[in-house]
């Protein structure tokens, strides 16, 4: 299989990336970067451009299979400035409008395109279990979310096969959000972040890969999937597993006040959040290795 990657470079991409080339698929991908990235050095083949127009790679689309679109700023810098709010949307919608526009303009179009998206889609959700069938929210994550998925969505009305991945946490070792839960658990901190009740939803890196690519080889595989864990948990639930793996004390809670005067605006990252579960990718038939926290805390740590 031929794929593109927007966004190739970053935690899921580099993964996804990887596992394609050690299966014989091959993988280009669009990046404004230098080309140093360890997935250049592992076969992936670079393609420049400048993150809001196909022009510079329409002759090679024409001959894909597939596309993921993966592109858009990191929501983990601080702080929320307007100009960085700005960046997170314009970097998501501008991507979509692209991969939009060279599917417009070739006649042989790929056959799938992976959306991507966030479980944020959904807004704060308190103590409810929502799947896919839920509404979208209104604050600003779900904004951008409702932003990122419909900038693509006329590839639907070209025969293109679209699926939306509308992903949780995304645990991985030594990358992404995780090592940042664990710091202060490793300093013996370890504890809730605010009453700790608010929905907290996951993945094991080696789920996410495996559920994108379920979702590009399944033909019956179409519309939002919600990538995440069977079992969501609350965050006070997590920071114990957390705890528990690392052999350290559960104790600290950090309050809510305390991380909205030092986060503002962000500090939702922390305090809010969803018990999503995967109807749709298990209705498919998708297996999650990593299904349990335990066990997904374990291996990154084993």
């Amino acid at each position: 299989m031929k794929i593109i990657i927007s966004g190739g470079t970053g935690l899921i991409g580099s993964a996804l990336t990887n596992s394609l080339l050690a299966d014989g698929h091959t993988v280009w991908i669009l990046t404004r970067a230098a080309t140093n990235a360890p997935v250049f050095t592992r076969g992936a083949r670079p393609v420049q451009w400048d993150g809001h127009s196909a022009d510079s790679w329409l002759d090679i689309f024409s001959d894909m299979d597939a596309v993921v679109n993966l592109a858009g700023s990191t929501i983990g810098a601080w702080p929320w400035t307007a100009a960085r709010k700005r960046s997170i949307l314009e970097s998501r919608v501008n991507a979509g409008r692209a991969i939009l526009a060279a599917c417009q303009k070739t006649s042989k179009r790929p056959g799938v395109l992976i959306q991507a998206s966030g479980i944020g889609y959904y807004g704060p959700r308190a103590a409810e279990t929502i799947d896919e069938s839920a509404p979208a929210g209104n604050d600003f994550l779900a904004q951008i979310a409702t932003a990122w998925e419909a900038a693509t969505q006329p590839v639907e009305t070209l025969g293109v096969r679209r699926c939306i991945i509308r992903t949780a946490v995304v645990l991985a070792k030594d990358q992404g959000i995780l090592p940042l839960m664990e710091l202060p658990v490793k300093l013996f901190a370890g504890g809730p972040l605010g009453n700790g009740k608010q929905g907290l939803s996951w993945i094991h890196i080696d789920d996410q890969v495996a559920a994108i690519r379920f979702l590009l080889e399944n033909p019956q595989a179409s519309g939002p999937f919600n990538l995440t864990s069977p079992n969501p948990l609350s965050n006070a639930d997590f920071m114990r597993s957390l705890a528990k793996v690392l052999q350290r004390p559960y104790w600290l809670p950090a309050p809510a006040f305390a991380l909205k005067i030092a986060l503002g605006e962000m500090s939702t990252l922390l305090l809010d959040g969803q018990f999503a579960t995967p109807h749709n990718l298990t209705r498919l038939g998708f297996h999650f290795k990593y299904g349990k926290i335990g066990d997904a805390l374990t291996h990154l740590h084993g």
